[in-house]
């Protein structure tokens, strides 16, 4: 049952990220964003993968959820790098 809990809560996190980064894309700028918000979530999930990869009864499924969810948040952080150059270029003109 807690394995099941766990997919729900990473499904569920998981499935706003696409939507944010198609926000933040379209967006075209940092302004309420927060580099530090993302890069502890990036962290989180670096951890959540490694305690699956190290638990005794590991389960590639609830791993994939992980996995995603880190790819999105990459994504965001390379969006939020792209959209920070945005703004200073922005600035300059």
């Amino acid at each position: 049952m807690s394995e099941l809990l766990e997919i729900i809560m990473v499904v569920s996190f998981g499935a706003s990220w696409p939507f944010n980064v198609i926000k933040s894309y379209r967006a075209r700028t940092t302004k309420g964003k927060s580099l530090l918000f993302l890069v502890l979530i990036f962290f989180g999930y670096i951890c959540g993968i490694i305690s699956k990869l190290t638990a005794e009864s590991f389960k590639w499924y609830v791993l994939f959820f992980y996995v995603l969810n880190l790819i999105m948040v990459g994504a965001d952080l390379v969006l939020y790098w792209r959209n920070s150059k945005l703004d200073k270029a922005a600035e300059a003109k």
